[in-house]
């Protein structure tokens, strides 16, 4: 359990203070001593609260443009994504989310330097990257719950942090309704799981409000650099360690 309660603080302070990366920490944590099937459904219990404070704190920097379109694709990608951790192998499932991670980490590392170099102005996407991220994003979610790759294009949108925030934690909050509903549909979702989001939960909420407090005084692209980092490396680690 103890190996629990790190994950959950370390995931769950990035999720306060950056609005994205809780899953992709948790999971990396985690995945060296359980398999994602026992994973995936106790990170979207546990996390479920977290975007709703989220999005509560951010409601006015809400944009239905930019949430709704994702968060109809992502629920779709997702359904399949759900049937996959059921019936896939779990060295497999690994390997995979080693290589997701890398991907999603560099891509998020290049658009990270790249925005520091340029002006705050973001640039829409395209239809077609739109729905490419939507899809994916949902298989990724159902098969892990990892929204990397949607908070690579809800940062290319938003116009500053507090619109990020709100955006994509509204996306979460959605696909994590169907997601819990379908875990417990088949099975995923058990008593056992349950009872860890009960011990882990005060863990959780104490980590979010000390990264929410925190966002107002650390260097918030200096961390989400820090994290992008320690995610491509835990990706590597992930695939070494299952080939």
């Amino acid at each position: 359990m103890i190996w629990f309660i790190i994950a959950t603080l370390v995931a769950f302070f990035i999720k306060g203070l950056c609005g994205f990366a809780n899953t992709l920490i948790f999971n990396g944590i985690l995945s060296y001593t359980a398999n994602n099937i026992n994973i995936s459904p106790l990170e979207v219990v546990l996390g479920y609260p977290s975007n709703i404070i989220l999005v509560w704190k951010e409601r006015k920097s809400l944009n239905w443009k930019i949430w709704l379109p994702l968060t109809a694709l992502v629920v779709a990608g997702s359904i399949p994504g759900i049937f996959l951790l059921k019936h896939t192998d779990a060295g497999l499932l690994k390997v995979i989310f080693g290589i997701a991670v890398i991907i999603i980490g560099i891509e998020m590392l290049f658009r990270e330097m790249k925005s520091s170099k340029s002006s705050n102005k973001k640039s829409g996407g395209s239809k077609i990257v739109l729905v490419l991220t939507g899809i994916i994003s949902g298989l990724l979610c159902g098969l892990y719950g990892v929204g990397a790759l949607l908070a690579a294009y809800v940062s290319r949108v938003a116009e500053n942090s507090h619109e990020f925030k709100a955006n994509i934690c509204v996306v979460f909050v959605v696909e994590n309704t169907i997601r819990i509903i379908l875990y417990a549909a088949t099975g995923i979702l058990t008593l056992a799981v349950l009872k860890q989001v009960v011990i882990l939960i005060p863990f959780m909420l104490a980590a979010v409000f000390l990264g929410m407090k925190s966002s107002s005084v650390l260097n918030e692209k200096v961390i989400k650099k820090i994290v992008i980092v320690l995610l491509i490396l835990s990706g590597i680690v992930l695939i070494i360690n299952n080939l």
